[in-house]
């Protein structure tokens, strides 16, 4: 159990360092404004590749109207959200925890509701406010930890699982490894000796190595420095191998883009249908529903936050700034919001309490003013991290009861349907319902709880209605 140490004023005035540790309870927690600077700062390096991850995943890609998003807009809006919505976080629930556009939910929105259903941005962006809106309600009124038990826990992981093989996939296909193929669905690339695809392997080899060495930031120095080499071989070669445009320091330096903030529609009702929408928004909640979760749970348990009964405090609090996340990140074309696993980071350095959250706010707030330089990160350097990412995300598959078939194959499908459709929805119903029917089939059916008979008939229809037409 941590110590607790006397606060400092960190660098500040004694009468500011009495305030903030009132307000925040900071020797209550057993920390110091000092250390809790510190690990805001810890937490910020960890996840700050976001800035530049995300605008690789959601821009550029356009829709059936033919808009695609910019860089440097996406980039303002990522940093826009996340510093409001962490500052929330810090501010009202006084806990560490950070929240910044979630990895997996971009991809959702950009491969399953832009490409694959056809829906425009603002459209697309509307399903997530309504997702965000719709998972609030749920936890004011509780419902939200009653669906929780709903859900056998083994297929909860197994949908973190999927997203991350997901987005693993979507790496090695932003590299040009991954490739459609000729007779089969899927290939690798001929050779590597084309200089893009020798960036992301030693960017890849790099990045690797800096986790392996449990180097803080070590995703956004392995975003950097493979910047930093693509930018060199593409000045040196004088060759225009990244056609995204990126990989070129920006003539000019304007400030902030705002344009995408308010830029979302809810007319996915009518373009998809009413069934097929609920069950989208449904799909989507779902992923969000439970990663917040066993992410608050597991921080607040390694800061010992946790009461004897491994709750935390004040949850709810936590899961309305998480919840509220979701709708604004929406709301601002950022994609849905989430608290990071990677507040772990700032929560290994000592920090106990909001103030944490408050740092990372206004860090992410500053970082609006680099949004020219998403221009030049190509996506050759955030395929790395994508991969690095999918890794973290799949250390989840060794809790999985694989012995029973009847949780075992429903995880299968989960996690291999998400990847091999490009479909996050896909691979969550393809799991539920799988689950559902083998617990019938089986005679367990007294086992499976009432809402998830729901959820699984609300996929069936959906699965239906997509063959029929």
């Amino acid at each position: 159990m941590a110590t607790k140490a006397p606060p400092t004023s960190g660098g500040g005035s004694t009468g500011m360092a009495s305030s903030l540790d009132r307000y925040f309870r900071i020797t209550e927690r057993g920390s110091s404004v000092r250390t809790e600077i510190i690990a805001g700062v810890a937490t910020f390096l960890t996840m700050s590749y976001i800035l530049f991850v995300n605008p690789q995943i959601i821009a550029g890609l356009k829709d059936h109207a033919g808009v695609a998003l910019q860089f440097g807009q996406v980039l303002t809006v990522t940093a826009l959200v996340a510093g409001i919505v962490t500052l929330a976080m810090g501010l009202y629930a006084n806990y560490p925890f950070a929240l910044a556009a979630g990895l997996g939910l971009n991809a959702f929105v950009a491969f399953t509701l832009v490409l694959a259903s056809k829906l425009t941005w603002p459209q697309a962006m509307g399903v997530i406010v309504m997702e965000g809106l719709v998972i609030s309600v749920l936890v004011l009124t509780g419902f939200r930890e009653a669906v929780l038990n709903a859900i056998p826990m083994d297929l909860k992981r197994a949908i973190g699982i999927g997203i991350g093989l997901f987005i693993a996939f979507i790496g090695l296909v932003n590299a040009g490894v991954v490739k459609a193929g000729v007779g089969i669905p899927v290939t690798i690339v001929e050779n590597f000796r084309s200089w893009p695809l020798l960036i992301f392997v030693i960017g890849l080899a790099v990045t690797a190595a800096l986790v392996a060495r449990r180097m803080r930031g070590a995703l956004l120095i392995g975003i950097v420095f493979t910047t930093i080499l693509a930018t060199i071989v593409n000045e040196a070669k004088h060759l225009k191998v990244f056609t995204d445009g990126s990989a070129k320091v920006p003539h000019s330096w304007p400030g902030p883009d705002f344009h995408l903030v308010g830029h979302f529609s809810f007319s996915f009702f009518s373009a998809l249908g009413w069934g097929t929408a609920i069950a989208i928004v449904l799909s989507v909640m779902l992923s969000d529903f439970f990663d917040t979760m066993g992410t608050v749970i597991g921080i607040g348990g390694e800061a010992g936050l946790l009461d004897d009964q491994g709750r935390l405090p004040g949850i709810q609090k936590v899961l309305i700034v998480d919840s509220l996340a979701a709708a604004a990140g929406g709301a601002a074309s950022a994609s849905s919001n989430t608290t990071y696993i990677e507040s772990a980071a700032g929560v290994s350095e000592g920090g106990r309490t909001g103030l944490v959250a408050v740092v990372v706010g206004v860090l992410f707030l500053l970082s609006m003013f680099l949004s020219p330089l998403a221009g030049m990160v190509p996506k050759v350097a955030t395929a790395p991290v994508l991969i690095i990412v999918g890794y973290f995300m799949m250390t989840l598959v060794k809790d999985i009861n694989w012995s029973d078939p009847g949780i075992g194959i429903p995880a299968l499908l989960t996690i291999g349907v998400m990847p091999f459709t490009y479909s996050i929805t896909n691979g969550v119903g393809a799991g539920f319902i799988s689950y559902t029917v083998i617990q019938i089939l089986r005679g367990r059916w007294r086992d499976v709880h009432p809402l998830m008979f729901l959820v699984s008939i609300i996929f069936g229809w959906y699965f239906f209605h997509g063959v029929v037409g």
